[in-house]
């Protein structure tokens, strides 16, 4: 069942047939009450009608019949969506330009996360929801995973699929890995899913699946389990496939048994790629990225929308739990944009770690609701694994909380206060000191936390401006009509209401010390918790070139020779004592002619 394009269902038919049944008859009265059902009734039912008709279509290309789920469990259906580099704003509930009718429908049905935090990059916000716990507790505080570092998420670390395995769900990953894979333990097979159908990197060509980190380091990237999936370099664009898996793994599952998908598209992390017929809404946006960008999700809107077709086609809809995140801020120079908010993928203010985000269930029991509740990507761990009637082990620390009630029933958040991240390895600020921090924290060093309606940064915490969506330009960054803040001299500590200020613009951690005092002892008990800073040094080992032409696992152990035991090394010294006795013994007694003995 290979989608048509990317969006996997066929042009929607005429408008002829929604025409309210009934014949054309000659008598005034009757032609009158034909128009008038034909406004009222036809008209009004036309997105519904045209939803049954996209169903329809794709129930006849399955050749099977619409079923409820017939669940012979309690546990549900978990469906993981995460986008990449999706900004605050680039949705249509949030006012974008760019048309995302699935994503308004699926949010707009269920319960709209407003006030929803990740990380702002990729590999921390993938290590967080996977793992339940902060970056400092996994050692992955700075930058991502490089593909040429011998790094991955730490072994020791118990994962969602591997939780939800123990359980009995089927657990599959479809797209982007980004947690490292230079050990072949570290692979998403290794690490709890069953399948795994994606890349391993954290960008690559859409097309071709190659990805080149720098010259001469260049290889293939796309993965089926263990192995390189040549056989799919087909030039296929990644949400398309991806999407075509997805439907493939539902199609072949029994919907009476649980499944827990992880969805992890491409889209819409640079480069700027989309088939051409998804240009067409958007001629009107002058500057390229952003046109390019609006293309790319406006492909992944329809993606989304054959992925809960799919859901609804095979029987698991009923039962299912859909949630949809971005994995970070926007950002900005590559078409992304989270206006109103501060600052851009990559950084600690909220258009970096501020996301989109909503649950989409019919086990919600208030649909239709905005959660305004503090919510973190790594409460999905918990939550989830709540859900599927999994157990925690009581000795492991989690930093997620289970939110499911605050979502469901719109109950108050447990979670009062978010470590966004301490990043000791960083940039320095300049003008950072221990007395800036009144002594209880060095404010060079960034990093950033929320508690209840105040967030505090320390450090350098990038890019600081506003970028309104009008001030996008093909001219460059430099020719933005943005509102561009130097920051001063000796400035290392900004604190925020982010209730009352959402987009950061007054910084108020003059007028309130106390609170800032009080947050940096927080930052410094966090900091006593954290663990040494993976991020070790480029192996050379991992040039695809010595590894087929492919991105994959490249290390092996060093395999040192062994030290014999004490007892193997006695043995050893008498045996040959013995022999150099055995050789004297024989040397004296053999006397040669012409030679005197004695």
């Amino acid at each position: 069942m290979a989608p048509r394009g990317c969006a996997g269902h066929p042009p929607p038919p005429s408008p002829q047939a929604w025409v309210c049944p009934g014949k054309m008859l000659a008598m005034g009265a009757l032609a009158g009450f034909w128009i008038l059902c034909l406004l009222t009734y036809g008209y009004l039912s036309w997105g519904q009608a045209l939803e049954e008709e996209e169903e329809g279509a794709l129930l006849a290309q399955a050749g099977e019949k619409l079923e409820p789920s017939t669940t012979s469990t309690s546990q549900p259906h978990l469906i993981f969506i995460l986008a990449d580099d999706q900004g605050f704003r680039d949705v249509g509930y949030h006012g974008s330009e760019i048309k995302t009718p699935t994503l308004d429908k699926l949010a707009a049905e269920g319960v709209k996360l407003e006030n929803y935090y990740v990380q702002p990059i990729c590999t921390p916000s993938r290590s967080q929801f996977i793992t339940g716990k902060y970056q400092i507790h996994t050692g992955l505080q700075h930058s991502i995973i490089r593909p040429t570092q011998p790094n991955c998420l730490p072994l020791d670390n118990a994962t969602l699929p591997q939780k939800l395995k123990e359980v009995g769900y089927s657990t599959h990953m479809v797209g982007k890995w980004h947690l490292g894979f230079y050990r072949k333990e570290c692979m998403p097979t290794r690490r709890g899913f069953d399948t795994f159908f994606g890349s391993l990197l954290g960008s690559g060509d859409y097309y071709t699946h190659y990805k080149c980190d720098s010259p001469g380091m260049c290889g293939y990237d796309l993965y089926e389990n263990d192995n390189a999936a040549w056989d799919y370099d087909n030039g296929i664009y990644s949400t398309q496939m991806y999407t075509q898996r997805v439907q493939q793994i539902l199609a072949s599952h029994n919907p009476t048994k649980p499944i827990f998908l992880y969805i992890a598209y491409q889209a819409v992390h640079s480069p700027l790629q989309a088939p051409g017929r998804y240009f067409e809404h958007y001629r009107s946006i002058i500057n390229i990225n952003r046109r390019r960008y609006a293309a790319m999700l406006s492909c992944l809107d329809e993606a989304i929308n054959n992925v809960t077709l799919a859901l609804k086609t095979y029987g698991f809809y009923n039962n299912s739990i859909i949630i949809y995140s971005s994995d970070n801020g926007g950002q900005p120079t590559a078409g992304g944009s989270n206006w109103p908010l501060r600052g851009s993928k990559g950084t600690y203010w909220e258009g970096g770690i501020r996301a989109v985000g909503f649950v989409h269930s019919p086990l919600l029991k208030n649909k239709g609701t905005v959660c305004k509740e503090l919510v973190h990507i790594t409460d999905w761990y918990p939550t989830l694994i709540s859900l599927a009637e999994g157990q925690i082990d009581e000795d492991i620390q989690l930093d997620g909380y289970d939110i499911w009630e605050t979502i469901s029933e719109g109950l108050r958040s447990p979670r009062v206060d978010i470590l966004h991240n301490i990043d000791p390895i960083y940039t320095k600020a300049k003008n950072g000191s221990w007395a800036a921090g009144y002594g209880i924290w060095n404010t060079a060093i960034q990093s950033a936390i929320r508690v209840q309606h105040w967030k505090l940064l320390t450090g350098n915490p990038g890019y600081s401006d506003w970028v309104p969506p009008q001030s996008f330009s093909n001219l460059g960054p430099n020719r933005w009509h943005n509102e561009r803040i130097t920051l001063s001299t000796g400035k290392s500590v900004w604190l925020f209401n982010i209730t009352a200020d959402p987009y950061e613009r007054v910084d108020l951690s003059n007028r309130y010390p106390g609170i800032v005092k009080k947050l940096l002892r927080r930052l410094s008990q966090f900091n006593k918790t954290a663990v040494p800073v993976r991020y070790p040094p480029k192996d050379p080992r991992s040039n695809p070139r010595l590894n087929g032409g492919v991105w994959g696992p490249w290390y092996k152990e060093e395999t040192k020779k062994k030290k014999p035991s004490k007892n193997q090394a006695e043995k050893k010294q008498k045996k040959s004592k013995k022999k150099k006795k055995q050789q004297k013994a024989v040397s004296g007694s053999t006397c040669h002619s012409g030679v005197t003995c004695g």
